[in-house]
Protein backbone atom coordinates (compact mmCIF):
# COMPACT_ATOMS: atom_id res chain seq x y z
CA UNK A 1 0.00 0.00 0.00
CA UNK A 2 1.51 3.31 -1.09
CA UNK A 3 -1.33 5.58 -0.03
CA UNK A 4 -4.04 5.06 2.58
CA UNK A 5 -7.54 5.77 1.26
CA UNK A 6 -9.78 7.15 3.99
CA UNK A 7 -13.48 7.78 4.33
CA UNK A 8 -14.84 10.32 6.80
CA UNK A 9 -18.10 9.71 8.66
CA UNK A 10 -19.20 13.14 9.87
CA UNK A 11 -17.64 16.46 8.82
CA UNK A 12 -18.26 18.78 11.79
CA UNK A 13 -15.74 20.87 13.68
CA UNK A 14 -13.52 18.06 14.97
CA UNK A 15 -13.65 16.32 11.59
CA UNK A 16 -12.40 19.50 9.96
CA UNK A 17 -9.45 19.48 12.36
CA UNK A 18 -8.55 15.98 11.15
CA UNK A 19 -8.98 17.09 7.53
CA UNK A 20 -6.60 19.98 8.14
CA UNK A 21 -3.98 17.62 9.59
CA UNK A 22 -4.41 15.21 6.69
CA UNK A 23 -3.44 17.96 4.25
CA UNK A 24 0.13 17.53 5.53
CA UNK A 25 0.10 13.73 5.24
CA UNK A 26 1.10 12.76 1.68
CA UNK A 27 0.58 9.06 2.40
CA UNK A 28 -3.17 9.52 2.94
CA UNK A 29 -6.04 10.54 0.70
CA UNK A 30 -9.58 11.42 1.73
CA UNK A 31 -11.74 9.67 -0.87
CA UNK A 32 -15.31 10.01 0.49
CA UNK A 33 -17.30 11.83 3.16
CA UNK A 34 -20.61 11.06 4.84
CA UNK A 35 -22.41 14.22 5.94
CA UNK A 36 -26.22 14.54 5.84
CA UNK A 37 -26.24 18.23 6.86
CA UNK A 38 -26.08 20.67 3.92
CA UNK A 39 -24.71 23.36 6.23
CA UNK A 40 -21.86 21.15 7.44
CA UNK A 41 -21.07 20.14 3.85
CA UNK A 42 -20.82 23.80 2.90
CA UNK A 43 -18.64 24.68 5.90
CA UNK A 44 -16.32 21.83 4.97
CA UNK A 45 -16.01 22.57 1.25
CA UNK A 46 -15.71 26.32 1.87
CA UNK A 47 -12.74 25.70 4.14
CA UNK A 48 -11.25 22.92 2.01
CA UNK A 49 -12.17 23.68 -1.64
CA UNK A 50 -10.28 20.65 -2.93
CA UNK A 51 -12.90 18.44 -1.27
CA UNK A 52 -15.60 19.67 -3.64
CA UNK A 53 -14.43 16.87 -5.96
CA UNK A 54 -14.81 14.23 -3.23
CA UNK A 55 -18.16 12.39 -3.18
CA UNK A 56 -20.47 13.19 -0.24
CA UNK A 57 -23.07 10.75 1.04
CA UNK A 58 -26.11 11.14 3.28
CA UNK A 59 -25.77 7.62 4.69
CA UNK A 60 -22.45 6.09 5.74
CA UNK A 61 -23.62 2.63 4.67
CA UNK A 62 -23.94 3.83 1.08
CA UNK A 63 -20.40 5.21 1.28
CA UNK A 64 -19.12 1.87 2.61
CA UNK A 65 -20.86 0.02 -0.24
CA UNK A 66 -19.80 2.29 -3.10
CA UNK A 67 -16.27 3.56 -2.35
CA UNK A 68 -13.03 1.57 -2.19
CA UNK A 69 -11.30 2.53 1.06
CA UNK A 70 -8.69 1.25 3.51
CA UNK A 71 -10.01 2.93 6.63
CA UNK A 72 -12.60 5.26 8.10
CA UNK A 73 -12.55 8.13 10.59
CA UNK A 74 -15.73 8.36 12.67
CA UNK A 75 -16.62 11.82 14.00
CA UNK A 76 -20.32 11.62 14.86
CA UNK A 77 -22.56 11.79 17.98
CA UNK A 78 -21.32 9.33 20.57
CA UNK A 79 -24.03 6.67 20.44
CA UNK A 80 -23.60 6.34 16.67
CA UNK A 81 -19.97 5.26 16.97
CA UNK A 82 -20.64 1.61 17.74
CA UNK A 83 -22.85 0.66 14.77
CA UNK A 84 -20.74 2.74 12.39
CA UNK A 85 -17.53 1.12 13.63
CA UNK A 86 -18.91 -2.41 13.48
CA UNK A 87 -20.30 -1.90 9.97
CA UNK A 88 -16.92 -0.53 8.87
CA UNK A 89 -15.12 -3.55 10.30
CA UNK A 90 -17.53 -5.82 8.47
CA UNK A 91 -16.29 -4.16 5.27
CA UNK A 92 -12.71 -5.01 6.24
CA UNK A 93 -11.68 -1.44 7.08
CA UNK A 94 -9.37 0.02 9.71
CA UNK A 95 -11.23 2.29 12.15
CA UNK A 96 -10.37 5.54 13.92
CA UNK A 97 -13.03 6.90 16.28
CA UNK A 98 -13.38 10.22 18.07
CA UNK A 99 -13.84 10.06 21.84
CA UNK A 100 -15.57 8.42 23.57
CA UNK A 101 -15.05 5.25 21.56
CA UNK A 102 -18.47 3.86 22.52
CA UNK A 103 -20.91 4.42 25.38
CA UNK A 104 -21.09 1.03 27.11
CA UNK A 105 -18.59 -1.56 28.29
CA UNK A 106 -20.49 -4.23 26.36
CA UNK A 107 -20.07 -2.33 23.09
CA UNK A 108 -16.40 -1.67 23.82
CA UNK A 109 -15.74 -5.36 24.40
CA UNK A 110 -17.55 -6.35 21.20
CA UNK A 111 -15.65 -3.79 19.12
CA UNK A 112 -12.25 -4.85 20.48
CA UNK A 113 -13.04 -8.52 19.94
CA UNK A 114 -14.10 -7.84 16.35
CA UNK A 115 -10.94 -5.79 15.71
CA UNK A 116 -8.82 -8.73 16.84
CA UNK A 117 -10.79 -11.21 14.75
CA UNK A 118 -10.41 -9.03 11.64
CA UNK A 119 -6.77 -8.11 12.31
CA UNK A 120 -7.49 -4.42 11.72
CA UNK A 121 -6.09 -1.21 13.21
CA UNK A 122 -8.30 0.52 15.75
CA UNK A 123 -7.49 3.93 17.20
CA UNK A 124 -9.38 6.28 19.52
CA UNK A 125 -8.60 9.99 19.17
CA UNK A 126 -7.57 10.72 22.76
CA UNK A 127 -5.36 13.66 21.90
CA UNK A 128 -3.32 13.82 25.11
CA UNK A 129 -1.48 10.67 24.10
CA UNK A 130 0.11 12.82 21.37
CA UNK A 131 0.66 16.16 23.14
CA UNK A 132 4.25 16.57 24.40
CA UNK A 133 3.40 17.75 27.95
CA UNK A 134 1.10 14.81 28.65
CA UNK A 135 3.38 12.34 26.93
CA UNK A 136 6.21 13.54 29.17
CA UNK A 137 4.18 12.78 32.31
CA UNK A 138 3.26 9.31 31.02
CA UNK A 139 6.89 8.50 30.21
CA UNK A 140 8.27 10.21 33.32
CA UNK A 141 6.16 8.03 35.60
CA UNK A 142 7.45 4.93 33.83
CA UNK A 143 11.09 5.92 34.19
CA UNK A 144 10.55 6.63 37.89
CA UNK A 145 11.16 10.37 37.79
CA UNK A 146 8.69 11.10 40.61
CA UNK A 147 8.92 7.71 42.30
CA UNK A 148 5.79 5.82 43.33
CA UNK A 149 2.63 7.70 42.40
CA UNK A 150 0.49 8.36 45.48
CA UNK A 151 -2.24 10.70 44.21
CA UNK A 152 -3.70 12.13 41.02
CA UNK A 153 -6.11 15.03 40.62
CA UNK A 154 -7.76 16.80 37.70
CA UNK A 155 -10.35 19.55 37.34
CA UNK A 156 -11.93 21.04 34.26
CA UNK A 157 -14.17 24.11 34.27
CA UNK A 158 -16.15 24.88 31.14
CA UNK A 159 -19.28 26.77 30.11
CA UNK A 160 -20.55 23.48 28.71
CA UNK A 161 -24.17 23.57 29.90
CA UNK A 162 -24.94 26.84 28.12
CA UNK A 163 -22.64 26.34 25.13
CA UNK A 164 -24.18 22.97 24.19
CA UNK A 165 -27.80 23.82 25.00
CA UNK A 166 -30.17 22.55 22.35
CA UNK A 167 -27.51 20.36 20.68
CA UNK A 168 -27.11 16.60 20.47
CA UNK A 169 -24.57 16.73 23.31
CA UNK A 170 -27.41 17.20 25.79
CA UNK A 171 -29.60 14.54 24.19
CA UNK A 172 -28.82 11.22 25.94
CA UNK A 173 -30.07 9.26 22.92
CA UNK A 174 -27.18 10.74 20.91
CA UNK A 175 -24.57 11.68 23.52
CA UNK A 176 -24.85 8.63 25.76
CA UNK A 177 -24.32 10.89 28.77
CA UNK A 178 -23.31 14.37 29.79
CA UNK A 179 -20.15 16.36 30.40
CA UNK A 180 -18.21 13.46 31.93
CA UNK A 181 -18.72 11.55 28.67
CA UNK A 182 -17.74 14.56 26.56
CA UNK A 183 -14.92 16.88 27.63
CA UNK A 184 -14.52 14.83 30.79
CA UNK A 185 -13.72 11.73 28.76
CA UNK A 186 -10.31 13.21 27.89
CA UNK A 187 -9.41 13.65 31.56
CA UNK A 188 -10.70 10.21 32.55
CA UNK A 189 -8.56 8.77 29.76
CA UNK A 190 -5.45 10.64 30.91
CA UNK A 191 -5.83 9.52 34.52
CA UNK A 192 -6.48 5.90 33.47
CA UNK A 193 -3.59 5.96 30.97
CA UNK A 194 -0.77 7.30 33.13
CA UNK A 195 -1.18 4.85 36.03
CA UNK A 196 0.01 1.33 35.30
CA UNK A 197 -2.82 -0.26 37.27
CA UNK A 198 -6.59 -0.35 36.74
CA UNK A 199 -8.96 1.86 38.70
CA UNK A 200 -11.00 -0.40 40.97
CA UNK A 201 -13.60 1.73 42.80
CA UNK A 202 -15.21 5.15 42.40
CA UNK A 203 -17.55 7.34 44.43
CA UNK A 204 -19.37 9.99 42.39
CA UNK A 205 -21.72 12.90 42.94
CA UNK A 206 -23.36 14.57 39.94
CA UNK A 207 -25.64 17.54 39.32
CA UNK A 208 -28.00 17.68 36.36
CA UNK A 209 -29.80 20.96 37.01
CA UNK A 210 -32.81 20.88 34.65
CA UNK A 211 -31.00 18.88 31.95
CA UNK A 212 -31.37 15.19 31.01
CA UNK A 213 -27.59 14.60 31.26
CA UNK A 214 -24.92 15.16 33.92
CA UNK A 215 -23.45 18.68 34.00
CA UNK A 216 -21.21 18.73 37.11
CA UNK A 217 -19.35 15.73 38.53
CA UNK A 218 -17.18 15.28 41.62
CA UNK A 219 -15.48 11.90 41.95
CA UNK A 220 -13.05 10.12 44.27
CA UNK A 221 -11.46 6.84 43.23
CA UNK A 222 -8.67 4.35 43.81
CA UNK A 223 -6.42 2.12 41.73
CA UNK A 224 -5.40 -1.50 42.29
CA UNK A 225 -1.87 -0.40 43.27
CA UNK A 226 -3.08 1.88 46.09
CA UNK A 227 -2.90 5.19 44.24
CA UNK A 228 -5.89 7.42 45.04
CA UNK A 229 -7.37 10.30 43.08
CA UNK A 230 -10.12 12.76 42.51
CA UNK A 231 -11.68 14.30 39.43
CA UNK A 232 -14.05 17.25 38.98
CA UNK A 233 -15.79 17.97 35.68
CA UNK A 234 -17.76 21.20 36.02
CA UNK A 235 -19.95 22.26 33.11
CA UNK A 236 -22.11 24.88 34.83
CA UNK A 237 -19.45 27.57 35.20
CA UNK A 238 -19.32 30.76 33.12
CA UNK A 239 -15.57 30.20 32.67
CA UNK A 240 -14.86 29.41 29.05
CA UNK A 241 -12.11 26.93 29.89
CA UNK A 242 -9.88 26.21 32.87
CA UNK A 243 -8.00 23.02 33.64
CA UNK A 244 -5.50 21.76 36.21
CA UNK A 245 -3.87 18.35 36.69
CA UNK A 246 -1.67 17.24 39.60
CA UNK A 247 0.31 13.99 39.94
CA UNK A 248 1.97 13.45 43.33
CA UNK A 249 4.76 10.89 43.69
CA UNK A 250 7.08 9.79 46.48
CA UNK A 251 9.99 11.66 44.85
CA UNK A 252 8.31 14.58 43.10
CA UNK A 253 5.16 16.12 41.69
CA UNK A 254 3.90 17.07 38.23
CA UNK A 255 1.77 20.21 37.99
CA UNK A 256 -0.02 20.87 34.69
CA UNK A 257 -1.83 24.18 34.33
CA UNK A 258 -3.30 25.04 30.93
CA UNK A 259 -0.99 22.60 29.10
CA UNK A 260 2.11 23.98 30.85
CA UNK A 261 4.15 21.51 32.92
CA UNK A 262 5.95 22.37 36.13
CA UNK A 263 7.97 19.75 38.03
CA UNK A 264 8.60 19.82 41.77
CA UNK A 265 11.51 17.55 42.75
CA UNK A 266 12.23 15.86 46.08
CA UNK A 267 14.20 18.92 47.23
CA UNK A 268 11.13 21.10 46.85
CA UNK A 269 12.55 22.93 43.83
CA UNK A 270 10.03 23.81 41.12
CA UNK A 271 10.95 24.29 37.48
CA UNK A 272 9.26 24.36 34.09
CA UNK A 273 10.03 21.30 32.00
CA UNK A 274 11.00 22.37 28.51
CA UNK A 275 12.62 19.19 27.15
CA UNK A 276 9.53 17.38 25.98
CA UNK A 277 8.88 14.41 23.68
CA UNK A 278 7.99 15.03 20.07
CA UNK A 279 4.28 15.55 19.47
CA UNK A 280 1.97 14.10 16.85
CA UNK A 281 -1.72 13.78 15.96
CA UNK A 282 -4.12 10.82 16.19
CA UNK A 283 -4.80 10.77 12.44
CA UNK A 284 -1.06 10.74 11.65
CA UNK A 285 -0.59 7.79 14.00
CA UNK A 286 -3.60 6.07 12.38
CA UNK A 287 -2.12 6.36 8.88
CA UNK A 288 1.34 5.27 10.01
CA UNK A 289 -0.10 2.32 11.94
CA UNK A 290 -2.00 1.15 8.85
CA UNK A 291 1.27 1.38 6.88
CA UNK A 292 3.09 -0.62 9.59
CA UNK A 293 5.39 2.25 10.59
CA UNK A 294 4.15 2.88 14.16
CA UNK A 295 2.28 1.23 16.99
CA UNK A 296 -1.10 2.70 17.89
CA UNK A 297 -0.62 5.22 20.71
CA UNK A 298 -4.27 5.58 21.81
CA UNK A 299 -5.73 2.10 21.80
CA UNK A 300 -9.28 0.81 22.01
CA UNK A 301 -8.19 -0.94 25.22
CA UNK A 302 -7.50 2.52 26.70
CA UNK A 303 -11.04 3.57 25.79
CA UNK A 304 -12.43 0.41 27.40
CA UNK A 305 -10.92 1.53 30.72
CA UNK A 306 -12.53 4.94 30.24
CA UNK A 307 -16.06 3.65 29.71
CA UNK A 308 -15.72 1.12 32.54
CA UNK A 309 -14.78 3.98 34.89
CA UNK A 310 -17.56 6.20 33.52
CA UNK A 311 -20.25 3.53 33.82
CA UNK A 312 -19.28 2.92 37.46
CA UNK A 313 -19.35 6.68 38.13
CA UNK A 314 -22.88 6.99 36.72
CA UNK A 315 -23.99 4.03 38.85
CA UNK A 316 -22.42 5.52 41.98
CA UNK A 317 -24.02 8.91 41.38
CA UNK A 318 -27.47 7.34 40.98
CA UNK A 319 -26.93 5.59 44.32
CA UNK A 320 -26.07 8.86 46.06
CA UNK A 321 -22.29 8.53 45.92
CA UNK A 322 -22.02 4.95 47.19
CA UNK A 323 -18.52 3.58 46.37
CA UNK A 324 -18.95 1.40 43.30
CA UNK A 325 -16.70 -1.31 41.92
CA UNK A 326 -15.34 -0.69 38.43
CA UNK A 327 -15.78 -3.67 36.14
CA UNK A 328 -12.68 -5.83 35.91
CA UNK A 329 -11.45 -5.92 32.35
CA UNK A 330 -9.01 -8.84 32.47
Amino acid sequence: MSQVRLGLIGSGGMARHHINVLQGVPDAQLVAITEPSPDQRKYTTDRFPHLSEVPFFDDYREMLDKVEMDGVIIVTPHTQHYPQAMDSLDKGLHVMIEKPMVCTVEHARHFIQRLREMGKIGLVAYQRHYIPVYRYVYEGIRRGEIGEVHFVQAINLQNWMRATQGTWRQDPELSGGGQINDTGSHLVDFLMWIIDAPATKVSAYMRYYDRPVDIDSALAFEYANGTIGNLSIIGSTHVGWHEEITVVGSEGTYLIRHDQLEVCNNQGHRYCQEQLPEGSQPVINFVNAILGREEVQSKPEDALRVIAFTEAAWKSAKAGGVPTEIERLG
